[in-house]
């Protein structure tokens, strides 16, 4: 990012993140809860914990499951059902699998639904889910193409937004705090956008939240609308206001890593936490090398009780 007249950055406020962890193979999708941050370290096929301090524990251990397609066995989205159970996407498999504190089952199954490996999802306060999908084989090279969001309803029924349209690579996704918004970023669109939800979960307004200038990725919402993009390509992060306007940048250096994801959380949910990695198409690569790592950035406006 250069400091010039064409720099879509050039008038927002610059936050200097530092290291809280690092020692993953993809960081993706973090989560704050229960006053911890939680992400998918994607390859070495885990769900982590990870306190104040850095420290890493693995919540959900995913190594031993027996893929119901012969396909890795890879954690995506996340999040917790009304009851407390967990909830996290299984992309390639293309199936939604709920652990109980003990026993890892099959919630949805989503295969007759996904195009494409699904992706991001978020939980709103009744129970329903709301997950994205690739649409295409990314890693088998194949070109984007649009797909459907899909939702897993309360009572654990599924289907495929279709009455929405099609999305390009939607990938980040979340629900405002009053619940009357979803917002998610159409990766292969440069886009993000938003669409109205009403008590019912039903979505209807599809439109352009902000237009941003590089692949959109992971996002977080802040109380006063903002919303928190992972952009890799650049690298860095962003805050982005309705109809475009950016008012924050986190950059990250090459050496530091990509940032494909962020969530708000600790104290008043002012910490911004990005995740950050250095292959995430090579997966053997990803789990020998162990790039991936969590930084963390002070901000003004905190996440208050917007999902994730």
């Amino acid at each position: 990012m250069n400091d010039t007249a064409s720099d879509p950055f050039a008038g927002a406020a610059r936050i200097i993140p530092k290291r809280l962890s690092s020692g993953y193979t993809w960081a993706e999708c973090p989560r704050w809860h229960e006053d911890s941050l939680w992400i998918s370290d994607m390859y070495a096929h885990r769900l982590v914990r990870i306190g104040a301090d850095g420290d890493a524990q693995t919540a959900l251990d995913l190594s031993t499951r027996t893929s119901v397609n012969d396909s890795e066995v890879i954690p995506g989205g996340f999040g917790w059902l009304p009851d407390g159970r967990l909830i996290v996407t299984s992309m390639h498999e293309r199936l939604v699998l709920v652990f109980d504190g003990e026993n890892l089952t099959e919630y949805a199954d989503l295969r007759a639904l996904a195009t494409g490996p699904v992706n991001d999802m978020v939980v709103d306060a009744d129970g329903r889910a709301y997950i994205t999908q690739l649409g295409f084989e990314l890693f088998e090279n194949e070109e984007p193409k649009e797909s459907a969001l899909l939702v897993v309803e309360p009572d654990g029924s599924a289907r495929a937004l279709t009455e929405l349209g099609g999305f390009w690579g939607a990938n980040g996704v979340a629900v405002s705090a009053d619940g009357r918004r979803l917002v998610t970023a159409e990766a292969f669109a440069n886009q993000i956008t938003v669409l109205d939800r009403d008590d019912q979960g039903r979505l209807s307004g599809r439109r352009v939240f902000a237009q941003t200038p590089e692949l959109p990725d992971g996002i977080c919402l802040d109380d006063e609308g903002g919303v928190w993009v992972g952009m890799p390509s650049v690298p860095a992060v962003a805050r982005f206001a309705e109809g475009g306007a950016i008012t924050d940048v986190i950059p990250l250096t090459h050496e530091q890593g990509f940032p494909p994801a962020c969530v708000l959380g600790g104290e008043d949910r002012r910490t911004l936490y990005v995740c950050a990695g250095l292959e995430v198409m090579d997966w053997e690569k990803s789990r020998q090398s162990r790039l991936g790592s969590v930084w963390t950035a002070p901000v003004n406006v905190g996440g208050g009780a917007n999902r994730p």
